[in-house]
């Protein structure tokens, strides 16, 4: 009887290690950029939360420089389920919900202080909750940072001087509002953009500082105007359908380690910049720190007339976000 005891105990913890050894979930998540980015910070860091605090039971796998595709490419696999997360800029998600548009609306936040109070409010959470109609969850934002203009033409500091030139631009129909307003030739083009740069296929971009550190853009980008001319945030989502199979607990779970993830990103990319840009100054580009701001609020000043913000939602969130940004 001890013996047939013994082997039924045997069997049991078996079964339970064969169990646990199952139970192991890999999660896949797609960002566009290479080790070092914006978006790659925030899956590191997610990756080492949510391995640690689940004891096992999840492993993230990074899916990283486009290897799945570009973003609008990756949403669309979120969307099917093929992967599970994703960290990606804000400007491709306009074609899945025009709503969107209202964080990307040209020199609406004038600092960091109005970014955190409207994207972690009530604000953002309309934002967030409103990807579910597209099959998307939305946990929390993280930071692209305040998008500055480079070129290989000339200095510019009004747009004036921008007439004609061809500026690549995000898959958003917004951004290449924003471009036709100032007078630019928008060419929306998938990421990464330093070959059309550096063969004269596009004179220019819009980026945040540290696309310009970490893709080495002061190689081919002489010239950089700060207008800081849209503040583009990372939008980080899950696949709503795999979101909804979870439980409460593992919910929570990685909810939180993105949250805080994004927080750490956010913070880490603000304390670089002001290094970030005596960097690109010591590299050699030409920055205009001072450009004429009020010119170019005036050419983009009627965008909010557009078509693109006639949804009444998205039309009504706009004038809110517009009325606590003032």
């Amino acid at each position: 009887m001890k013996c047939f005891i013994s082997l039924v105990t045997c069997l049991l913890l078996c079964v339970c290690m064969v169990h646990s050894a199952g139970a192991e979930e890999t999660i896949k998540l797609g960002v566009v950029t290479k080790p070092g980015s914006a978006q790659n910070i925030v899956a590191d860091k997610f990756k080492e939360l949510v391995e640690q605090r689940s004891q096992g039971e999840f492993k993230v796998k990074i899916f990283h420089s486009a290897s799945l595709g570009n973003e609008t490419e990756i949403l669309q696999q979120i969307q099917l389920g093929t992967i599970q997360l994703a960290i990606v800029t804000s400007g491709p998600f306009d074609s899945f919900d025009p709503i969107v548009r209202v964080i990307d609306y040209p020199f609406l936040f004038k600092n960091y202080r109005q970014v955190d109070e409207v994207l972690d409010g009530p604000l953002g959470s309309e934002i967030l909750t409103s990807l579910e109609k597209s099959g998307f969850k939305g946990l929390c934002f993280s930071e692209n940072g305040f998008r500055n203009l480079t070129n290989s033409k000339r200095p510019v500091t009004s747009p004036s001087d921008i007439g004609g030139m061809k500026i690549r631009v995000m898959s958003s129909a917004l951004h290449k509002a924003v471009w036709q307003a100032l007078g630019a030739n928008p060419t929306p083009m998938p990421w990464p953009i330093y070959t059309e740069l550096e063969q004269g296929v596009i004179d220019g971009q819009e980026n945040p500082l540290w696309v310009m550190e970490v893709y080495k853009f002061y190689e081919i980008q002489k010239y950089m105007t700060l207008t800081r001319h849209v503040y583009s945030a990372h939008i980080d989502v899950a696949s709503l359908n795999w979101w909804n199979k979870l439980d409460k607990q593992n919910q929570d779970l990685l909810k939180e380690a993105m949250c805080e993830a994004a927080r750490y990103q956010r913070a880490d990319n603000r304390a670089k910049n002001e290094a970030r840009l005596t960097m690109l100054k010591d590299k050699g580009m030409q920055v205009e720190e001072n450009p004429d701001i009020s010119s170019f609020r005036s050419q983009v000043a009627e965008l909010k007339t557009i078509d693109l913000y006639k949804n009444p939602q998205v039309q009504k969130l706009l004038l809110k976000v517009l009325e606590a940004t003032r």
